[in-house]
């Protein structure tokens, strides 16, 4: 078994989709954890933490300069997630998650998408970028995504968020792409549409 440190919260509600939560550079399993209840309140939570260190900062893959990503190991720590989130899986009896990924987060979980699309019934990606450059071609057959980009995000540009969108689009995933008044930080508009959006992704599954 793969082990990450993490934080497991069972449902409290039975029917409510399982959050897998994914935290940006420098976060820990402890992060996401409000914005998950917020989110989706009775969802079980399954937290983990990066296990790549930048400057002593958890990240969940290596990157060679901001905005660079070392490929080789994006795609190792994405099988390496997704071999944990099967184990954890089996373990509390829990269906796949959907992923909550905030910016390194986010883009792990896009990751996971293109490399392990069974990992996860779907994905908040907040503030993604596009993981691979040359990304494996993948059947997400209507899986579907909440992409949140923000309009003045000095890290990721629009034109990546936008081919990010475009590839999951061509991968068969139902994509809602919205860019927001924001930059790199989430905000109040963040956490009601990922709210409206679960809410309408578990309607649809009931």
């Amino acid at each position: 078994m793969t082990e990450f440190i993490h934080r497991f919260e069972p449902a409290t509600t039975a029917g409510s989709p399982p959050l897998l939560l994914l935290h940006g550079t420098g976060g820990d399993e402890n992060d996401l954890l409000g914005l998950g209840k917020m989110i989706s309140p009775g969802s079980a939570l399954l937290s983990p933490r990066g296990r790549v260190l930048e400057h002593g900062m958890p990240r969940f893959f290596r990157r060679l300069a901001e905005g660079v990503f070392d490929e080789d190991d994006v795609r190792r720590r994405a099988i390496e997630l997704g071999e944990f989130v099967a184990d954890v899986r089996k373990q509390h009896g829990i269906a796949a998650p959907v992923a909550v990924g905030f910016s390194n987060g986010a883009n792990i979980a896009a990751a996971l998408l293109l490399l392990q699309p069974d990992a996860l019934a779907g994905a908040i990606l907040l503030r993604a970028m596009a993981p691979l450059s040359d990304p494996p071609k993948v059947e997400l057959d209507g899986k579907p995504v909440l992409l949140l980009s923000g309009q003045g995000d000095p890290i990721v540009p629009a034109s990546n968020s936008g081919q990010l969108a475009a590839l999951l689009l061509e991968a068969g995933a139902r994509v809602d792409h919205r860019v927001l008044p924001a930059g790199h930080q989430l905000t109040q508009a963040d956490v009601t549409l990922a709210r409206n959006w679960i809410g309408s992704v578990e309607a649809k599954a009931a």
